[in-house]
């Protein structure tokens, strides 16, 4: 038996499973999404699906989805850069101590930390009592911070951004201090060093985060579900909902998936390209 050969037959368990369990399904999902309206699915394929997408009321489901997921990522890359850059400067084992409590809250159970939010901004939570008390309640006892697009955004900057800290953190610590030092000392300011020395040796972990915060920031629905209320709908919440109603709507829920699924791909196929450019450029 040649290597090449041995070398295959070693590789062929796991490309079968891949085959098996992501090719199938997602090729069922393609074919799903082609299907004409109706449940159960009658595998008439008319594309109708997709055509619903751009109509008005999805069309707008995906452009506020968009717009969340990019504030989201936007909030997540201002709030992790200089807490990924504190952890990232610290001597050991404070660094590795730090960089934990930073990923700790993906341990814990995202439904009972949201559902601690939606304590925080409802009626009659911290917030409000905080408000109340420096005689800034509005006259309805409320400041109405639960249920809103900001509740959203709130939300989903709390669950992922470990993400992004821990994606800006693998290039800065990595990243030598020292060439901060070197740039002051031949006439630049402190703003001009991290703009023009440190952030494109770190542009990697800049586009790992934003990857990871914006793919579940656009898809999730759980997050919506919790602190957004159902007189907002996100392009996760449409997805479930067209499997869920009565009667079915696998085609548009499927239409919705593969949309999700096409945007995933490009945004990952980004994240290589820029890191394999990086690479080249090393």
């Amino acid at each position: 038996m040649t290597p090449a050969r041995g070398e295959r037959m070693l590789l062929a368990p796991g490309f079968g499973w891949l085959l098996l369990f992501t090719a199938a399904p997602v090729a069922l999902v393609v074919a799903m999404s082609l299907a004409a309206r109706g449940a159960p699915v009658t595998w008439t394929l008319d594309g109708s699906a997709w055509a619903r997408l751009a109509d008005a009321r999805h069309a707008q489901i995906l452009a506020r989805s968009f717009g969340m997921a990019g504030a989201a990522t936007a909030a997540c890359l201002l709030l992790g850069l200089p807490l990924a850059w504190f952890t990232a400067r610290r001597p050991e084992p404070w660094r590795s101590r730090l960089h934990l409590l930073v990923m700790l809250p993906l341990w814990a159970n995202t439904l009972a930390l949201l559902c601690a939010w939606k304590v925080i901004l409802g009626r009659g939570g911290p917030l409000d009592r905080a408000a109340g008390a420096l005689g800034a309640l509005p006259e309805d006892g409320t400041l109405g911070l639960l249920y809103t697009p900001g509740a959203v955004l709130v939300g989903l900057v709390y669950a992922y951004l470990p993400l992004m800290v821990h994606g800006l953190y693998q290039s800065m610590e990595r990243f030598d201090g020292r060439l901060l030092e070197a740039a002051e000392d031949l006439g630049a300011t402190r703003v001009a060093a991290l703009r023009r020395v440190m952030l494109p040796a770190v542009r990697p972990g800049i586009v790992a985060g934003c990857v990871l915060v914006f793919v579940p920031s656009l898809s999730t629905f759980v997050v919506p579900d919790i602190l957004g209320g159902a007189r907002t709908t996100y392009v996760g919440n449409a997805a479930r909902d067209a499997f869920l109603q009565s009667p079915q709507d696998a085609p548009l829920g499927c239409a919705l998936a593969v949309a999700l699924l096409a945007v995933t791909g490009a945004a990952a196929w980004a994240w290589f390209r820029s890191g394999a450019r990086d690479a080249a450029a090393a």
